[in-house]
C-alpha cells in the first residue's frame, strides 16, 4: 500500500513540477510576444516592407491623362478612382466570392461521387495448424450519395446563397456610388478653394494698392499716419487670409489626389471651368425622387436581399425536422494475387430518415431563425426610412442652396457698387480711407460667400443625385435643373 502511495505521490509531484516549470509564451518572429510592462510599448519585429504596385499610391498622373494637365474634369478623376479604389476592389471580390458560394450551394442537387483506390499486402502467421498466407488485394471502388428529397433544406440553402450573392452585388454598386459622391465632393471643394485663393489674391492686391496710395497721400500732406496704419492693417489681414486659403487649397488638392489613388505629392490642376455653371432649382418633386430611391437605391436593395437570405436560412433550418430520402451506393472490383479469384462488388441503399425527437432543439432553432428573419425585415424597413429621410433632406438642402446662391449674388452686386462708390469718394477727397477699407472688406466677404454658396449648391446637387439613385458614373445625373442664366461665374 505504501509503495502504491509513494508511486502516486511521485507522479503527482512530477506533474505539478512540469506545470510550474512551463516555458514562457513563444517569441513572435524573434521578439517578445507582449510588452514588458503596462507602461511600455510592444516592439514589433522588423519586417521587409513589400511594395505592392496595386496598393501603393501612384506617384504621377497616368499617361493617358498627362496631356490633359490643367483641364482634368470630374469624369477623369472618377474614372481614376473607380479603377484604383481598394473599396471597389474589395466589394467586387466579395461579390465574386458570393458567386462561387452560390455555385457551390447547388452541389447537393447532384449526386456526390468518390473514387477510392486501395492496395493491401498481408501475411498471416502459421498458427494452430494453419498455413501462413500471403495475399495482395487491390482494386478501385466507386461510391455514390444522392439526396433525393429533404422538404426544403436544400432549396433553402440555395436560396440563401442566391440572396447573399445579390446582396453583395448591390453592395458593390453602393460602394461605387459612395466613391463617386466622395470624389465629386473633393473635386468641387478644390474648385472652390482655388476660386477663394484667386479672389483673396485680388483682395490683397487692392489692399497693397491702398497702402501705396495712403503713403503717397501722406507724403503730399493730405493724409495722416492713421490712414497709413489702417492700410497696413488691411494688408496684413488680407495676407493672413490669403495664406490660410492657399493652405486649404493644398489640403483639398491632396484629398482629391488620394481619393483617386494618386500620391498627394502629384502636381496637377483641374479644369478652369470646374464648379462654374448655371445654378438652378430641381424641377422634379421630392415625392417622385423618394419613389425612385426606394426602387433603385443599391444599399436598400442589399438590405432587402439580406432579409430574403434570412428567410431562406430559416427555411433550411426548419427542414431538419422533416424526413429526408437518400440514395447511396458502392461498386468496386477486387483484384487478388490469384487471378481466378477476382470479383466485382456492389451495394445500393435507399434510405428514409425520419427525425423523431431531439429535445425540441429543432423547434427552438426554427423559431430562432424566424425571429432573425423578422429582425432582418425590420432592418430593411429601417434602411428604407433612412433613404426616405436622406432624399427629403438632400432635396431641401439643394433648394436652400439655390436660394443662398441668389442671395449671395445680390449681396456681391451690392458690395461691388458700394466699393465703387467708396473708391470714387476717396479719390475725390470727400471720403475716408476707413470707409474704403470697410467697403472693400465687405466686398471680399461677399465674394467668398458667393463662392461658398456655389460650392454648397454643387455638393448638394451631387448628394441629392446620390441619395435618389440617379448618380451616373461621371458624377452627373438625370435630375432636370431649371437653370438661371444670370448665375454666371464669379472669381
Amino acid at each position: 500500500m505504501s509503495f502504491r502511495f509513494a508511486a502516486v505521490s511521485c507522479i503527482g509531484l512530477a506533474t505539478l513540477l512540469a506545470i510550474s516549470c512551463a516555458p514562457p509564451p513563444p517569441h513572435v518572429e524573434g521578439v517578445s510576444p507582449t510588452a514588458k510592462s503596462p507602461g511600455t510599448r510592444w516592439i514589433p519585429p522588423v519586417r521587409a516592407v513589400r511594395a505592392d504596385s496595386d496598393t501603393v499610391l501612384a506617384p504621377a498622373l497616368p499617361t493617358v491623362l498627362s496631356t490633359k494637365q490643367g483641364t482634368l474634369d470630374l469624369a477623369d478623376f472618377i474614372g481614376l478612382a473607380l479603377e484604383r479604389s481598394p473599396d471597389t476592389r474589395a466589394a467586387w471580390a466579395n461579390a465574386r466570392a458570393a458567386a462561387q458560394s452560390y455555385g457551390a450551394s447547388k452541389g447537393p442537387l447532384f449526386p456526390e461521387l468518390s473514387l477510392d483506390l486501395t492496395a493491401t499486402k498481408l501475411k498471416t502467421a502459421a498458427t494452430q495448424g494453419r498455413s501462413a498466407v500471403k495475399q495482395t488485394v487491390y482494386g478501385p471502388s466507386l461510391s455514390l450519395t444522392w439526396l433525393l428529397l429533404d422538404f426544403g433544406g436544400r432549396s433553402g440553402s440555395i436560396g440563401s446563397a442566391r440572396e447573399a450573392l445579390l446582396a453583395n452585388d448591390w453592395t458593390h454598386n453602393a460602394v461605387i456610388n459612395d466613391l463617386i459622391l466622395r470624389v465629386s465632393g473633393f473635386y468641387y471643394t478644390l474648385a472652390a478653394d482655388r476660386a477663394l485663393v484667386l479672389a483673396q489674391r485680388a483682395t490683397l492686391e487692392e489692399a497693397q494698392t491702398n497702402l501705396a496710395a495712403a503713403e503717397e497721400r501722406r507724403r503730399n500732406g493730405v493724409a495722416t499716419i492713421a490712414d497709413v496704419l489702417q492700410a497696413r492693417t488691411a494688408v496684413g489681414q488680407a495676407l493672413l487670409t490669403t495664406q490660410t486659403d492657399e493652405g486649404n487649397l493644398a489640403v483639398s488638392r491632396g484629398q482629391l489626389a488620394t481619393a483617386v489613388g494618386m500620391s498627394p505629392l502629384v502636381e496637377f490642376d483641374i479644369d478652369t471651368l470646374a464648379g462654374v455653371g448655371d445654378i438652378g432649382a430641381v424641377s422634379v418633386q421630392v415625392d417622385s425622387l423618394i419613389e425612385t430611391a426606394l426602387a433603385q437605391r443599391p444599399d436598400l436593395a442589399a438590405a432587402r436581399a439580406l432579409a430574403a437570405q434570412s428567410h431562406q436560412q430559416a427555411r433550411a433550418i426548419k427542414s431538419q425536422q422533416f424526413p429526408s430520402l437518400t440514395l447511396t451506393g458502392n461498386a468496386g472490383r477486387t483484384y487478388l494475387t490469384d487471378p481466378t479469384r477476382h470479383g466485382d462488388t456492389y451495394t445500393a441503399t435507399l434510405g428514409l430518415s425520419i427525425p423523431l425527437f431531439n429535445g425540441f432543439a429543432w423547434t427552438y432553432s426554427g423559431r430562432a431563425a424566424d425571429a432573425l428573419a423578422e429582425a432582418a425585415d425590420y432592418r430593411a424597413e429601417s434602411v428604407a426610412q433612412q433613404v426616405t429621410l436622406q432624399v427629403y433632406t438632400a432635396y431641401h438642402s439643394l433648394q436652400t442652396a439655390t436660394q443662398q446662391v441668389a442671395t449671395a449674388r445680390d449681396l456681391f452686386a451690392s458690395a461691388t457698387q458700394s466699393t465703387e462708390a467708396a473708391l470714387g469718394r476717396y479719390k475725390e477727397g470727400v471720403g475716408s480711407l476707413l470707409e474704403l477699407l470697410q467697403a472693400q472688406q465687405a466686398l471680399a466677404d461677399a465674394r467668398a460667400q458667393l463662392i461658398g454658396a456655389r460650392l454648397n449648391w454643387h455638393t448638394s446637387l451631387v448628394q441629392l443625385a446620390h441619395d435618389a439613385a440617379l448618380l451616373d458614373d461621371n458624377g452627373g445625373s438625370s435630375l432636370h435643373i431649371s437653370t438661371d442664366s444670370t448665375s454666371g461665374p464669379t472669381r
